[in-house]
């Protein structure tokens, strides 16, 4: 544990020095949240993928979060860009799918539809957990048109949300961290990457 926050706390420390440079933020606070989350039993194929290893991840963090931080951080502080980021079609996956040519996909809007269902009954019954896991999402996605080099660094297209996605980043992960920290004997899983002695 000690390690993995180590790491996330190096990168949320780079993340803070790009006030400028959204862009950067992003990725380097997505780095941070790797670093927290990223469990190499999933590389080994022991756990069921990472969507369910950050399922995982935020499941304990909430059960662990005795003040509440991360829920206020979601109905109150960042309410209005996490509302917005989820009714956000840019940063759907199926909608990009769909756009690749990819025809099991020709339905986006559809699927996009049910997905704001999910997103309405979520935020009507408070459920963190579901919002984290939503929101992580489609913070994936935008993760993967920035490292991918499906977007332009400092570009004028679709800005709001890079903004909007290093702003609740930059509130959780140091969350995140604090209570992984405040709980060191929770199984954090083993961290990528582990320093080898030579």
């Amino acid at each position: 544990m000690g390690l993995r926050v180590h790491r996330s706390i190096s990168w949320i420390g780079r993340a803070e020095k790009e006030v400028e440079d959204t862009d950067a933020q992003f990725v380097f606070f997505w780095i941070a949240f790797n670093a927290a989350y990223a469990d190499e039993r999933a590389l080994a194929g022991i756990a069921i993928g990472e969507k369910a290893t950050y399922a995982d991840f935020f499941t304990r963090l909430v059960r662990l979060d005795n003040k509440k931080r991360i829920y206020e951080a979601i109905w109150q502080q960042f309410s209005g860009p996490i509302r917005l980021l989820l009714a956000n079609k840019y940063v759907f996956s199926p909608f990009w799918q769909f756009h690749n040519g990819v025809q099991e996909h020709v339905d986006w809007e559809r699927r996009f539809g049910a997905a704001q269902k999910v997103v309405a009954s979520a935020l009507a019954s408070g459920d963190t957990v579901k919002i984290l896991s939503l929101v992580f999402d489609r913070l994936y996605v935008l993760r993967n048109q920035m490292v991918h080099g499906g977007s332009t660094w400092g570009g004028k297209v679709n800005r709001h949300q890079v903004r909007d996605g290093a702003a609740i980043l930059g509130f959780l992960l140091p969350v995140f961290v604090d209570l992984m920290m405040d709980n060191p004997n929770e199984d954090w899983g083993v961290p990528f990457y582990p320093v080898v002695e030579e």
